[in-house]
């Protein structure tokens, strides 16, 4: 299974990345919407591209406008200005009803009095297929979900997990064009959460249906989505495949909002070459970077890092372009990592994390032991934004 950047189409040799094909038609199109209730505007002037197949997830904090985004796709919530196509045909006139389009609730919505196989059909019967048709698309779902030996069962007689696979059976069932989530696994604990995340991609994947799915959980958006839109304000501030929203975030606002960074802020020198130093702090010395494009002499700039990229070793690092002496202020024990505190000469705290490797009472290093954070110039980002 493949996850986070583009999933790769072994059957056509080829990666799945249809947004990077100028001939590929989007099979929804947001242009210039704008959403507003009375006087608060929950979208802003929206221009966004989602292609056939993909498994795309809108990422942001509450209130940022993902779920409204979602609603105008089902057709919920009608756009206050601009235009929604779906398959080039603009769907504003369109009851939610008659759309190719399906949803499914983070409560999941069953109905308590029917069977795992009935709640499955109940949108097939009211519709004009028949019987032996409707019985064999149930089947299918079934198989599709695992849910085979569940089917004559109540909703309160399985667990959280098998009623989410339900209420994706269901919302399947009809062969929507596009299939929209709203916090789906947000009801199931961690690992199951984990689990079914990798259940959803294989569904995905193996249906060909188009999945939207909300979320303000990072991690689930970077696990699932081919790519992630990163909201804020009711705004687009990143698209991006998974790997390119968290190595090359395009602002401040996007590199701390996914994962874990330190930001330092400081004035960038002359660029030499294709680094810049960045002065940042009296007494030490400057950190080299290398920006992703020119910036001029004496430009405020935040250089992010992330903590897996910077090395902790007890003696200075030889050839190294930047490192910097502190002392370990705290460590959080993660299991199969740690992540140290260390707090520079003046006052700032950064971070860094190595792999366990080794069980816990054999670690490397301890509260207040001296220690050198390095890394290199490229392993950070330079961001004038």
């Amino acid at each position: 299974m493949l996850s986070g950047v583009a999933m790769d189409t072994a059957a056509q040799g080829r990666v799945f990345a249809p947004w990077n094909d100028p001939d590929e038609e989007p099979l929804i199109q947001f242009r210039s919407v704008t959403k507003r209730f009375g006087s608060f505007t929950a979208i802003d002037n929206l221009t966004l591209d989602i292609y056939a197949r993909e498994f795309f997830a809108l990422l942001g904090p509450s209130g940022c406008g993902k779920t409204t985004l979602m609603r105008m796709l089902a057709g919920f919530e009608t756009a206050t200005e601009g235009t929604i196509l779906l398959e080039g045909e603009d769907i504003a006139g369109v009851p939610p009803n008659k759309r190719a389009v399906n949803m499914m609730f983070q409560s999941y919505a069953l109905f308590p009095h029917l069977s795992v196989y009935d709640n499955i059909a109940f949108g097939l019967k009211r519709s004009s297929m028949s019987k032996p048709d409707i019985a064999a698309r149930v089947d299918e779902m079934l198989r599709l979900t695992r849910l085979e030996r569940f089917a004559r069962r109540k909703p309160h007689q399985i667990s959280g997990g098998q009623r989410q696979r339900v209420a994706l059976a269901r919302s399947l069932a009809k062969a929507p064009k596009l299939l929209l989530l709203d916090e789906p696994l947000g009801a199931l604990d961690k690992k199951l959460r984990q689990d079914t995340q990798f259940e959803l991609m294989d569904i995905q994947e193996r249906t060909g249906t188009t999945f939207v799915i909300v979320t303000h959980d990072q991690e689930e958006a970077m696990t699932v989505a081919s790519r992630v839109a990163v909201m804020d304000d009711g705004r687009i501030v990143q698209v991006a495949t998974p790997a390119e929203i968290y190595e090359t975030p395009n602002s401040v606002y996007v590199a701390d909002f996914i994962g874990d960074v330190n930001i330092i802020e400081g004035n960038a020198s002359r660029q030499q070459g294709e680094t810049i130093r960045i002065h940042w702090a009296e007494g030490q010395e400057p950190i080299v970077g290398t920006p992703s494009a020119p910036i001029a002499e004496g430009t405020r700039v935040h250089f992010a890092i992330r903590p897996e990229k910077v090395t902790i070793t007890a003696q200075k690092p030889a050839g190294r372009a930047n490192a910097f002496a502190g002392k370990v202020h705290d460590i959080a024990y993660l299991g199969n990592i740690s992540t140290y505190h260390v707090k520079l000469a003046n006052g700032q705290i950064l971070k860094a994390q190595a792999a366990n490797n080794q069980r816990i009472d054999r670690r490397s290093f301890n509260w207040e032991d001296p220690v050198w954070l390095s890394w290199t110039d490229t392993a950070g980002v330079v961001l004038t934004g």
